[in-house]
């Protein structure tokens, strides 16, 4: 359970102010009228991507000696905050999937827009740790991905102009150095 806990928060955390939420707010745009395919989008994509992101980690877990992940873990949640700092970017991959549908524009673009993202780092680094149970973290950080991109789906606009989004992401930066302290103390 402390695996799957802490996958959904760490990712939930790490997503937002992210720049798949950006891209949610834009497919919303896009695709006012589906709204249930973006949702069912960004499910798909991040259970492929988060899949093989947690099937690396766990290689690298059985790669690195057990007393040095710990510390790996703990700096990588401190790096990962300090990281959430760091505006992103829109990138301007979308005009050829958007021809193919709401669905498809949303697998494509959430994995790629994942690729490299703190949520993909995260979750390679949540495998790491807890190796024994990858199906908790691909599932939690699943479920944090959600819970951070299906509010902006069906409320992006309105959220989006009453959080500052400043405070948030100093917020989840804070969280995250927490969390790796708490990872650093228990080495």
């Amino acid at each position: 359970m402390d695996a799957f806990l802490s996958s959904t928060l760490a990712v939930a955390i790490a997503e937002i102010g992210d720049k798949t939420q950006l891209l949610t707010l834009f497919l919303v745009a896009r695709f006012a009228q589906q709204r249930g395919a973006i949702v069912f989008g960004i499910l798909l994509a991040t259970l492929v991507n988060h899949g093989v992101s947690a099937w690396l980690g766990g290689w690298l877990a059985d790669l690195i000696p057990e007393n040095w992940i710990v510390w790996i873990v703990g700096l990588s949640f401190i790096a990962v905050g300090l990281w959430v700092l760091i505006p992103d970017k829109e990138d301007d991959e979308e005009s050829e999937s958007l021809k193919y549908g709401a669905l498809a524009a949303t697998c494509v673009l959430f994995f790629i827009a994942e690729i490299g993202d703190k949520t993909q780092i995260a979750t390679v680094i949540l495998a790491a740790r807890y190796e024994e149970m990858l199906l908790a973290v691909v599932t939690g950080t699943t479920l944090g991905m959600l819970l951070a991109n299906v509010p902006v789906a069906y409320f992006g606009g309105a959220l989006m102009r009453k959080v500052p989004l400043d405070w948030i992401r100093r917020t989840a930066c804070g969280l995250f150095v927490l969390l790796g302290l708490l990872s650093l103390f228990q080495a």
